[in-house]
């Protein structure tokens, strides 16, 4: 039996497919209040381990003990929703108990279905388990990733494969779960609600286990590292960052180790080999044999990590105006995307275009490339501009392509097979690799093979929409390197920080308000917002005063009339947050007393049910007050900070 202390432990686990070992004899063990980031190249094994682990699939060997009082929401990849029911319905069925006895408690008193002698039992329920509070922690978990308080009475069918998954994350979450595992958590999520998402995973009792490639997010959330490579798996403490650096440690300590054996093995074999047909030292030669067979040389095994060798060199350069868009519009039916955007992009420049999903990133990027028109204003490209294209839904790129030799090669037939071949073995297709039907390929392998049909075409622009979807730490980092020193011009839109943070020149972020057009790396974007609301709580301010003086307002510098109508509304906010507060306060006081009613022994009993649906309704609407009125002094706070940031 497990102590209590631990979630799930896993002993001796195997799994193979055919004569392929992903892992061997695997052992570890999950314990409460920890996160452990689940990492390893594309093709490893993590998905397959975590789906041992949720029960989906069975192991080759070992076993999992799971205690029964563990409950588990797992995030799979495969998911699959009812289109027909409505989001926050969804969303709040992820608490199946208290969701059930809230749906009994409606048919009986409203509908007159059921037994009415089973009210009693679930108005405990529903206490116990927190119930009327239900709908506002759906409302809140779906907010935060994205939703907005408008679609949730909606049905599911109207919202995007990517916001589906939001809300099939909404519905784990709320599960109430002491174990969540979680697939790809990031995936089709913005920054904004990335970072919603690692909030809610640090606060969280439980034990995680996530599978990413997003090293920022595993950096923010995870205490453990779960390392799949060498045909096992290791544990690791600390987040992603403190893992790279200990497993090359490791790595190399046990290098150092096999060459220092090695050295006194080759040593004594030579002492034999020279003197061991001598009768005088025969007797030595023969304890060096012995010796030599009692050294044991660790054989290291094969990492199945692989990097790809991107480069991107252009055929000619480009002028110096690259891009100009002016006064583009966008809208989709009713739902305006982009609204008058005006940008020039020069020769050398890395843009990321940043912000939350809906507002029309991936858009403008189709209009940069003509495969859309915008409703209004024009784009043109400068002279001798010749782009190169990577669509976030990339399979519509491969339409029509046989194999990763054919797509490759229609981008360059005059060239011969062993160059094509070549460029196909830096992005990691080698043998019968490139024979493979494009249609059975996985999603990192369709990216680094549009890669290699993009280095292949030689552009000077490179238009690069979620480019690190799909390709693993290994592939970012080379393509990282790749575009920092690629010799031409790259506008790309990214959720992940740290690839933003490591290339960009120039930050586009779209907002509801519009662009803002900032001439810096995204470090220096974050400082001049004085608050980093795309990634952590707070960041470190550096050069306060350079910053003031130097740097130009994201906006184009305030207006008098603007400024004044600032300060008043700084005035207000210290009263607005004392009002807040009271809010608060109050609503909970009332709700206190409403839960000691509830617990009186008789309460049930001598209570008629039309004073216990009166109290009902009214916690559930103290419950809402407390709701808002949290969000609305969250947001005067976080006010308040960032206007004392910019005054410091």
């Amino acid at each position: 039996m497990l102590p209590a202390a631990l979630m799930l432990a896993v002993s001796g686990l195997s799994k193979s497919f055919g004569g392929r070992t992903l892992f061997d004899d695997v052992g570890f063990q999950l314990t409460p209040g920890c996160r452990y980031g689940l990492v390893g190249a594309n093709g490893s094994g993590k998905t397959t381990l975590l789906r041992i682990l949720a029960g989906d699939e069975p192991s080759s060997g070992g076993t999992i003990a799971l205690p029964s009082r563990v409950r588990m929401g797992v995030l799979r990849q495969d998911h699959s929703l009812d289109d027909a029911r409505t989001i926050l319905d969804l969303a709040m069925s992820g608490d199946k108990q208290a969701y059930d006895a809230l749906r009994e408690r409606t048919r009986i008193i409203d509908h007159n279905e059921g037994d009415p002698s089973r009210l009693a039992e679930l108005e405990d329920t529903i206490r116990t388990l927190d119930g009327r509070t239900l709908e506002a922690r759906a409302s809140a978990v779906l907010e935060g990733l994205g939703i907005p308080r408008t679609s949730h009475p909606q049905k599911l069918s109207t919202l995007s494969g990517g916001f589906k998954l939001r809300v099939l994350l909404a519905q784990v979450l709320l599960s109430g779960p002491d174990l969540v595992l979680l697939d790809e958590p990031t995936n089709h999520l913005d920054i904004l609600s990335i970072r919603w998402l690692e909030k809610f995973l640090a606060a969280y009792r439980g034990a995680a286990m996530v599978i990413s490639h997003d090293q920022r997010f595993l950096d923010n959330v995870v205490t453990h590292v779960l390392d799949v490579d060498y045909e096992t798996v290791t544990e690791y403490p600390g987040n992603y960052s403190a893992f790279v650096v200990e497993k090359a440690s490791v790595r190399a300590r046990k290098e150092v180790q096999i060459a220092r054996q090695e050295k006194i093995i080759a040593e004594k074999r030579a002492f034999v080999d020279r003197f061991g047909a001598k009768a005088t030292k025969a007797k030595q030669a023969q304890s060096r044999l012995k010796q030599i067979e009692k050294i044991e040389v660790e054989e290291l095994a094969d990492s199945s990590r692989r990097t790809p060798m991107f480069k991107f060199v252009p055929e000619r350069a480009s002028g110096r105006d690259v891009i100009s868009i002016a006064s583009v519009s966008k809208a989709y039916g009713a739902k305006k995307v982009l609204t008058n955007v005006s940008l020039t992009v020069r020769r050398g420049e890395r843009i990321g275009v940043i912000g939350s999903n809906g507002l029309g990133k991936s858009t403008l990027l189709k209009i940069i490339m003509g495969n859309i028109k915008a409703d209004a204003g024009k784009v043109d490209l400068g002279h001798a501009v010749m782009p190169g294209y990577f669509a976030q839904e990339h399979r519509e790129l491969l339409a029509g392509a046989t194999t990763p030799l054919e797509y490759v090669w229609t981008a360059c037939p005059s060239e011969g097979t062993s160059f094509v071949r070549g460029q196909l073995g830096r992005a990691l297709f080698s043998g019968r690799d490139v024979d493979k039907p494009v249609s059975s390929l996985s999603g990192g392998e369709c990216a680094r093979l549009l890669f290699a049909r993009i280095s292949v075409e030689k552009p000077n622009l490179l238009v690069l929409d979620e480019p690190t979807n799909h390709l693993d730490m290994e592939a970012i980092a080379a393509l990282i390197e790749a575009l920092a020193t690629f010799d031409g011009t790259v506008i790309f839109v990214s959720h992940d920080r740290h690839f933003v943070s490591s290339l960009a020149t120039r930050i586009l972020e779209l907002t509801p308000e519009g662009p803002r057009d900032f001439p810096g790396t995204f470090s220096e974007y974050l400082e001049r917002c004085g608050d980093d609301h795309l990634d952590a709580d707070a960041v470190v301010l550096k050069a306060k005063v350079e910053r003031q003086v130097s740097v130009a307002p994201i906006s184009g510098g305030r207006s008098w009339a603007e400024e004044k109508k600032r300060r008043n509304r700084l005035a207000a906010l210290p009263g607005q947050r004392d009002a807040h507060l009271a809010t608060i306060e109050k609503s909970e006081a009332a709700r206190a007393v409403i839960a000691a009613r509830y617990a009186e022994p008789t309460f049930y009993e001598l209570t008629a049910q039309a004073e216990i649906d009166r109290l009902v309704k009214e916690d559930e609407a103290l419950a809402k007050t407390i709701e808002t009125a949290m969000a609305a002094w969250e947001a005067v706070e976080k006010e308040m900070a960032q206007a004392a940031a910019e005054a410091s």
